[in-house]
């Protein structure tokens, strides 16, 4: 007698174009800044970010939502120095303004990646930059999100945890 194999649990697989809109803006961007990443991960469940600065922008068109750019303070200041042509020991104001733009650039190149997609959108708002941690953010119900994690290509950190970089999106089709 043949019996069925238990149920495991459900297997949810990323949307493609949106993991290749996040992953070819990524790259695009930190090549701006001399320096790399490879992808090492994405998840379609929402969990605390553990690096200690992070960039948010709004998002609004087909879809409403935002993406976010969270990243260990070592990468902030060598891509931030990177994109400067500078060195920085700590973070600094310019650091942070250089967070947002990396946000500014990294959304747009989403933008483009899903325009003519269902997931297109036409219009990004200003960047913030959250610095700090023990924060969350809060999701609702029915958004279509997705976390890609990449680790930075710096040989001079030790900590896995300061190489990291998240960038999410969170959108609800209008």
């Amino acid at each position: 007698m043949a019996t069925a194999a238990p149920e495991g649990p459900e297997i949810i697989v990323a949307d493609p174009t949106l993991l290749r809109a996040i992953v070819d803006s990524v790259g695009s961007c930190l090549t701006m800044c001399d320096t790399a990443a490879k992808c090492v991960g994405a998840s379609s469940i929402p969990t605390q970010d553990a690096g200690s600065v992070t960039g948010m922008i709004g998002i609004h068109g087909n879809v409403s939502g935002f993406v976010t750019v969270n990243m260990a303070e070592a990468v902030a200041m060598a891509a931030i120095g990177g994109l400067l042509q500078d060195q920085f020991e700590k973070l600094t104001p310019q650091v942070i303004d250089g967070v947002g733009e990396m946000t500014n650039i990294i959304a747009g190149g989403i933008k483009k990646g899903l325009s003519g997609t269902s997931w297109g959108f036409q219009h990004v708002t200003v960047p913030s930059v959250i610095v700090g941690h023990n924060y969350q953010i809060a999701y609702s119900r029915g958004l279509e999100y997705l976390c890609v994690t990449f680790e930075q290509t710096n040989e001079e950190t030790f900590l896995l945890s300061d190489r990291l970089i998240k960038v999410a999106i969170s959108m609800l089709r209008l």
